[in-house]
């Protein structure tokens, strides 16, 4: 059975992410940077306001605010820059 759409309505959206098994996803100050860029092109590809972000080692926190419904589209195309940036800095492992 396929899950249910999310319901996206516009307005605040405090957001984490974290790292696969507490890995660190950000490992030099060159993949802060890389993620800030990726997070101000997307922003602005979207249309989202951000008003307070925490990157950590880690994880990452996001104060954003959308003025469409497009949450979702934006968090997948922010995890595809990320998901890049890991693949291209780190080795993947299978958790089980």
């Amino acid at each position: 059975m396929a899950r249910r759409p999310r319901i996206e309505i516009a307005g605040y959206y405090h957001i984490v992410n974290k790292g696969v098994a507490q890995q660190a996803i950000f490992r030099e100050p060159s993949d802060y940077e890389y993620f800030e860029e990726l997070l101000c092109f997307y922003m602005q590809s979207y249309g989202i306001t951000l008003h307070n972000y925490c990157l950590m080692g880690n994880h990452y926190h996001l104060l954003i605010e959308t003025a469409q419904e497009n949450l979702s589209k934006f968090m997948r195309q922010l995890g595809k820059g990320g998901l890049n940036l890991g693949l291209s800095r780190m080795k993947l492992i299978s958790i089980r």
